[in-house]
């Protein structure tokens, strides 16, 4: 490079670093932002992608276009995961996947079924998260179960066959981390990997774990699938073999969720059977998509028919929707801590109470008894918080045998997929409080008393330490290739 080069590309990084430094805000999103106040703890592959898209773009522009959560916003912002979610970190091969989740996919599936040849017909199976009912619910200006029930009606208008909601899948994912802390808290003495545990539901968080902190976390992430994964699996390998009597890739598997980050996880290879060529999960729709999808073919509440969700095990009973303990997600602090005081300490606790630390969505709760803590857990939500806490594990000192991560400030409920404002880019706090006022009007259920998940374990999966649970149930989370380019040193 000549040296008037070097001298206008180093003019044009100090402008871009004052102009972003200036306007830079801190979005309530899946992943925090890059904290750029020092120039030298920028990643290397960062500032390399950086100055390469600046060279694509032209150096005059200072409008950038950053993916975030699988959309592409305008602005100065930079992100961490618009840095993730950049051609530096994602393959052809990836985007090309990603791209793919989508409503033209969907309907490039239902156009297939609606034309002669029958070899290329498949089954249409959507499965919803239970917090994008919520957001139905505030939507159509109905009760939660009406609202379920009238998009249920509308997906299977389109041609969707069948519609189930995720509480089940969740309650598999409950059960095993339950039974996993507990054999980590009986080996915390030899093993220095097996505490604190992570939960491993949210995929925001797990793509920054792989790629940015690396071993550091790692090896502490609990190794349950999360409930979307684990739904994939009852749909492709329970409902479609033992229920429909098909090979799994004549069903099309799509998922409604509240965040786009779940597109990410939905492509995950571990996820992928290459013998069959199909995935758990074919394509993930957030829930402001359908509805927008509504919005596009100007369908009214009113037009809808109520027709109640199906179940996997092909029974019309037990249908009443219910959700798991927590202020906006699966509740897996809660479940955990509840059966970790029982099965450890012979405890019985009813009623947990959280301890606010920074903020709302940094929650600590303690299990005492004569004065000595025998539990310590922790809820860490937004990346504001997830930075704190990962600078005191560096230090080692992190004092949590769990701790529940999201991504999100708020929990799933204020995932991207619904919770924006119309104007985009903020989150409709007013929104949100509804949704959370719908979500907790559902009653709890424990996982441990739902009949249909003992039989699966049973039916499905032979019982619940067998090779198969392991299998269909667990998998591995490790450190990518683009962790071991972060200096330990960096700020996010």
């Amino acid at each position: 490079m000549c040296c008037e080069e070097r001298t206008s590309t180093a003019k044009l990084m100090v402008l871009l670093f004052i102009y972003i430094t200036l306007n830079l805000q801190i979005t309530p999103r899946k992943m925090s932002e890059v904290n750029i106040a020092k120039r030298k703890e920028k990643c290397e592959n960062c500032t390399k992608q950086c100055n390469k898209k600046q060279s694509e773009n032209g150096a005059n522009s200072h409008q950038e276009r950053d993916e975030v959560n699988g959309q592409m916003h305008e602005g100065s912002q930079l992100l961490l995961s618009a840095c993730l979610s950049c051609d530096g970190c994602l393959s052809e091969e990836e985007s090309l996947k990603i791209s793919q989740q989508s409503l033209e996919e969907v309907e490039r599936v239902l156009a297939l079924n609606k034309k002669c040849d029958v070899s290329k017909h498949k089954v249409l199976v959507a499965s919803i998260c239970p917090q994008s009912l919520p957001f139905f619910a505030v939507k159509f200006g109905l009760d939660v179960t009406e609202a379920a029930h009238n998009l249920c009606g509308f997906l299977k208008s389109l041609g969707v066959q069948y519609v189930f909601d995720t509480t089940l899948a969740a309650g598999f994912s409950i059960l095993e981390s339950q039974k996993e802390f507990i054999q980590r808290y009986r080996r915390r003495h030899h093993d220095s990997h097996a505490l604190p545990m992570f939960t491993s539901s949210c995929p925001g968080w797990i793509r920054y774990s792989e790629r940015v902190l690396g071993s550091l976390v790692t090896p502490h992430i609990c190794t349950a699938r999360s409930p979307q994964q684990i739904m994939g699996c009852l749909v492709k390998d329970y409902f479609s073999k033992q229920q429909q009597k098909l090979s799994p890739e004549k069903v099309y598997h799509m998922l409604v969720a509240p965040c786009f980050d779940k597109k990410l996880e939905a492509v995950r290879e571990e996820f992928y059977n290459s013998l069959l060529e199909t995935r758990d999960v074919d394509c993930v729709l957030t829930s402001g998509e359908i509805y927008c999808l509504m919005e596009q073919r100007k369908v009214s509440v009113e037009e809808l028919d109520s027709v109640p969700l199906d179940h996997v095990l092909g029974e019309a009973e037990d249908l009443a929707l219910v959700r798991h303990e927590g202020r906006g997600s699966e509740g897996f602090l809660e479940h955990i801590f509840k059966h970790a005081a029982k099965e450890l300490f012979g405890l019985d606790v009813h009623e947990i109470t959280y301890k606010n630390l920074r903020n709302r969505d940094f929650q600590e709760v303690t299990l005492e008894r004569d004065g000595e803590t025998l539990l310590q857990f922790a809820a860490v939500y937004g990346f504001r918080n997830i930075q704190t806490l990962v600078h005191r594990m560096r230090k080692g000192r992190v004092p949590y045998q769990l701790v529940e991560v999201l991504s999100c400030p708020g929990g799933c409920l204020s995932g991207r997929g619904q919770a924006e404002n119309e104007a985009g880019g903020r989150v409709d706090k007013a929104l949100v409080q509804q949704m959370e006022e719908v979500y907790s009007s559902l009653p709890v259920r424990l996982p441990e008393v739902s009949p249909a998940l003992h039989t699966l374990y049973q039916d499905w999966l032979q019982g619940q330490d067998s090779p198969q649970a392991s299998m269909l149930l667990h998998t591995q989370y490790r450190s990518q290739s683009q962790s071991q380019m972060q200096p330990p040193h960096m700020q996010w």
